[in-house]
């Protein structure tokens, strides 16, 4: 039965199994070493400059995405934003001391907060909200509907 055996010594990890002698970390650094040639750091550039996802590059390089993240950043290639979507915060924090006829009154976050505002986008006629939150707020029933029709 082999047994796994770690060392950690002088920052250098190295891994074996029992037995074999067969240091699998020196082995993997070395195949690292082979996967980065000139030819495939050259194509993960382009790809970079394309602008492709670290996963697709990993995929048409034969790389994982995070060998991909490593040596862009080795590299020093120019970074990206995060693909993850955030919410905008408004330009302008409308507060209750700030609000004004015309401007959409809905109120986003928790009152309780300190963070907590209103829309402030301009409100559409004889309405307190803007377009947007037009829709959220008056939803048309369908069933309503109907019961008043067969009602009348």
């Amino acid at each position: 039965m082999r047994k796994f055996l770690g060392n950690h010594s002088k920052g250098r990890h190295s891994c074996r199994l029992a037995g074999t002698g067969d240091f699998q970390l020196e082995a993997n650094r070395k195949k690292m070493n082979e996967e980065w040639t000139p030819k495939r750091v050259s194509a993960l550039i382009a790809l970079w400059n394309e602008g492709l996802s670290t996963s697709e590059i990993g995929g048409r390089l034969g790389v994982t995405k995070n060998a991909v993240v490593g040596k862009v950043h080795r590299l020093g290639l120019p970074k990206r934003g995060s693909p993850i979507k955030q919410k905008s915060k408004p330009t302008q924090i409308i507060d209750l001391a700030s609000l004004r006829p015309g401007m959409c009154s809905w109120p986003e976050g928790d009152p309780g907060t300190e963070d907590f505002n209103f829309c402030g986008c301009k409100a559409v006629p004889g309405k307190p909200y803007c377009v947007e939150h037009c829709k959220r707020a008056y939803v048309k029933v369908q069933k309503d509907r109907k019961r008043a029709n067969r009602a009348a």
